[in-house]
């Protein structure tokens, strides 16, 4: 019996050792676990506020500032040059001003200051009320859509031989004057007739025929020059300029 309790309490105590084992290293785990993610947390609070404040400057906000720099904009007090020359409100050459005067001068006349020419020296700037600011970006703005946009000037090429028919050439001749008003440039090859007895200037006459169809609109951009050994001669029509254009109207007008 003796020996049978000594077993038993000795089990018991076994028992209780290992839960006291498992006890402290489960409470040593979580311990650490907790210790670890309070290091972490300021690392992470760091990067959030950095991720924050690198976020500010986006991508919207760069454009719209990029585009107050370029357009005709108010520069408020930011004058970065000390000495700049100065137009009032009315266009008056105020001379050379420190940048304290200008701002000065600003406050007691409510007016806002614009850069003229930046590439003077020293660079110019005007004087101007809000409302003189929204009308010139008005007559800006409606300036830029009456601009003719860029962009290089196409050529049409047209080849025909010189046994060409009236009918034909009248028909070319209405088609190379639809480019003409589009603004194309019209680059027509005429070929010699083979075998046939035709006069030398009869290409260059055949050239004047289809210019005199549209008068007013056109005109030899490169006069008729023969190519492919004298087998051919080219010639280059280009729609006439506006000061040509008008020349033209005046020229008419007084016959």
């Amino acid at each position: 019996m003796a020996a049978l309790f000594l077993k038993t309490l000795t089990l018991q105590t076994i028992k209780t050792e290992n839960h006291c084992i498992r006890r402290s290293i489960g409470i040593y785990i979580v311990q650490k676990t907790q210790l670890s993610l309070i290091a972490s947390a300021p690392r992470l609070s760091h990067l959030i506020l950095a991720k924050a404040f690198s976020t500010e400057d986006t991508q919207d906000a760069r454009k719209k500032r990029k585009k107050n720099d370029t357009g005709f904009s108010n520069i408020g007090r930011k004058i970065s040059e000390r000495i700049i020359r100065v137009f009032d409100e009315k266009g008056n050459d105020l001379g050379n001003m420190h940048r304290a005067d200008v701002i000065r001068l600003m406050d007691e006349r409510d007016l806002r200051l614009v850069k003229r020419n930046s590439s003077a020296e020293p660079p110019e700037f005007q004087l101007m009320t809000g409302t003189q600011i929204h009308e010139e970006r008005l007559r800006l703005r409606e300036r830029e859509k009456t601009r003719p946009a860029p962009g290089p000037t196409l050529t049409k090429e047209l080849t025909f031989s010189s046994n060409i028919g009236q009918h034909d050439l009248d028909t070319k001749s209405k088609q190379i004057q639809q480019w003409i008003e589009k603004k194309y440039k019209v680059q027509i090859t005429i070929k010699k007739g083979k075998n046939v007895e035709e006069p030398e200037n009869k290409v260059e006459e055949i050239f004047n025929q289809i210019l005199q169809t549209m008068p007013g609109l056109a005109t030899f951009s490169s006069s008729p020059q023969p190519v492919k050994g004298g087998k051919a001669v080219l010639c280059v029509l280009r729609p006439l300029s506006k000061k040509e254009e008008i020349a033209y109207r005046e020229t008419q007008g007084t016959q």
